[in-house]
């Protein structure tokens, strides 16, 4: 939801990201019209609304309103959910090249909100506008394997030369294998964009877009003001006239409260939020009722512990890595993110409702297996001592305390150091991803962005995230060749099969981090709200009001 095909991730900014494409809902009549209000406050809410350095939840919940791109996820419940379907394009794209070169042909009739035409040149110049100078687009993690994309990064050139755009026709040629390409255009950083909009480093605020609704006013730290393109050429349904969004919530808690007096219909936090007591939300609507206004939907965002298999400690030490895996109390570490209501307990890599998982039981869930991790552990111990990074924030430093107790019953004497990055920015996962950072074990979330195992398989444990360096260095030749296998399969069915089972080898075998658990995502929508999709957030385009 890394710098070159790995993810920091979305969902969103990286660490804090939540994926945008579970669909749960509950449909309601509602009536055509109206102003939709939508409330943020500035600790969890809207970074940009440019589709290039948007990397927020709020700010992709929005720009899936406006957006126009070349594939994108339909609005239906899983596990249509998770499958990419053409938009703007006729179709998937033509591949060729070993997985380097993609040919996408275009729809006519679509149309951006000033009347002109949406071309093969809107997508080129959204591509581009990520690799702009200075910019400092999260989108360039997802361009950089581009052919000319070091140029234009660099400073040297404007366009990418692997990027080619011709009436309706648009090809992209990459420097290397990259089976996860077409899934990658479902992201906002690659909605259709006029051809002539700057690039400046503060981003743009209100322009034409070619999705259902577009910007007409952007006030950063006050207000945006979305309306309907009456020149959407695009199938998606929608309902109300626009969106008022009202940036200036004072905290998190108090947006929650706007939202349960019905002064705002919908506002995005995490979801422990919802869960402070003083709300008494639970108590006054329940949890996923018919017809109801609060949800708690399965989520997918990963929270785990990297474990660092380029430092003497864990190198090619595959049964201290399972020790670790087996005594991890998963249930008290869970109680760090919000307790099991708004999160899952896991000892896997891909999130329980994408496609494709497999349920294999391999660690312990409620509590640690001491007896095993101290075997595994015995005679392979080497130093001892671990450093531990996470984020210096009361809720990270309390699971990495939890993790110190735990991992001391098997002989691992852990040295905690807190991170002063903020949880929400890309930084912490490139601190991470730097080589020569002394960290053996660290706290992270992982949410890539786009609901495909490769998300969760190839671009955690393989993908490059600073200057060809992975999160985890993870290195094993035979794991390498079974996830480009995975990745190279284009038939859904098989695909899945293959990821089930590949996820369940990487975690019993190689163990390269330690899964914790799954966040789960909440939504309180005000009692006028209607035609309620969850994806797990809610689906603003599809949204009505009720008569």
């Amino acid at each position: 939801m890394g710098r070159g095909r790995g993810v920091p991730v979305v969902l969103v900014a990286v660490i804090a990201a939540f994926g945008v494409f579970v669909q749960s809902g509950s449909t309601s009549r509602g009536q055509k019209g109206g102003i939709f209000q939508i409330s943020f406050a500035p600790q969890s809410g809207l970074d940009y609304i440019d589709p290039a350095l948007s990397y927020t939840p709020p700010g992709w919940a929005l720009l899936d309103t406006t957006c126009a791109r070349l594939l994108t996820y339909p609005d239906r419940p899983p596990p249509k959910a998770f499958e990419p379907v053409p938009e703007v394009a006729i179709g998937y794209p033509a591949i060729a090249d070993d997985f380097k070169r993609f040919t996408f042909r275009l729809r006519t009739g679509f149309r951006f909100s000033d009347g002109a035409s949406v071309r093969a040149s809107a997508f080129a110049h959204a591509i581009n506008r990520t690799l702009a100078p200075g910019v400092n687009s999260p989108g360039a993690m997802f361009t950089r394997d581009i052919v000319g994309a070091a140029d234009v990064l660099a400073g040297n050139r404007k366009t990418a030369t692997g990027v080619v755009a011709r009436g309706t026709t648009l090809t992209v040629r990459l420097t290397r294998p990259a089976p996860d390409f077409a899934t990658r255009m479902t992201l906002p950083f690659f909605c259709a964009v006029p051809p002539g909009l700057p690039s400046p480093q503060e981003g743009v605020g209100a322009f034409h877009s070619a999705g259902p609704y577009y910007v007409v006013e952007y006030r950063p730290g006050e207000r945006v003001v979305i309306r309907r393109n009456r020149f959407y050429g695009g199938t998606r349904q929608r309902h109300v006239d626009g969106f008022h969004v009202d940036l200036r919530a004072p905290s998190p808690v108090e947006m929650i409260r706007r939202i349960d007096r019905g002064e705002a219909d919908w506002g995005h936090t995490i979801a422990g939020v919802f869960m402070d007591p003083t709300l008494r939300l639970v108590e006054k609507h329940g949890i996923n009722k018919p017809g109801g206004r609060f949800f708690v939907k399965p989520g997918l965002t990963l929270r785990m512990v990297a474990i660092n298999s380029s430092r003497p400690l864990f190198r090619n030490n595959p049964r201290l890595r399972q020790a670790v895996n087996f005594a991890l109390d998963r249930q008290a570490l869970q109680a760090t993110s919000g307790g099991s209501i708004v999160s899952r307990a896991t000892d896997q890599y891909l999130p329980y409702v994408l496609p494709g998982f497999r349920n294999a039981a391999i660690y312990p869930l409620q509590r640690a297996d001491l007896a095993k991790a101290r075997a595994l552990a015995r005679g392979n111990l080497r130093s001892r001592k671990a450093v531990f990074y996470a984020p210096d924030f009361t809720l990270p430093m309390q699971a990495a305390q939890l993790v110190k107790q735990q991992l001391a019953e098997i002989g691992i004497e852990v040295e905690v150091r807190g991170v002063p990055l903020h949880i929400a920015t890309a930084a912490y996962l490139n601190r991470l991803a730097t080589r020569g950072e002394p960290w053996d074990l660290a706290l992270m979330l992982w949410a890539p962005g786009v609901t495909d195992p490769y998300g969760y398989i190839n671009l955690l444990l393989e993908g490059e995230v600073v200057e060809g360096a992975t999160i985890t260095s993870f290195r094993s030749r035979a794991y390498r060749q079974e996830m480009a296998q995975a990745a190279r399969l284009l038939q859904n069915r098989e695909r899945q099969r293959a990821y089930g089972a590949l996820d369940v080898r990487l975690a019993r075998g190689a163990a390269p981090l330690a899964a914790l658990n799954v966040i789960e995502e909440a939504t309180l929508v005000s009692d006028r709200v209607g035609c309620i999709t969850l994806r797990p957030i809610l689906d603003l385009t599809t949204v009505c009001l009720k008569e």
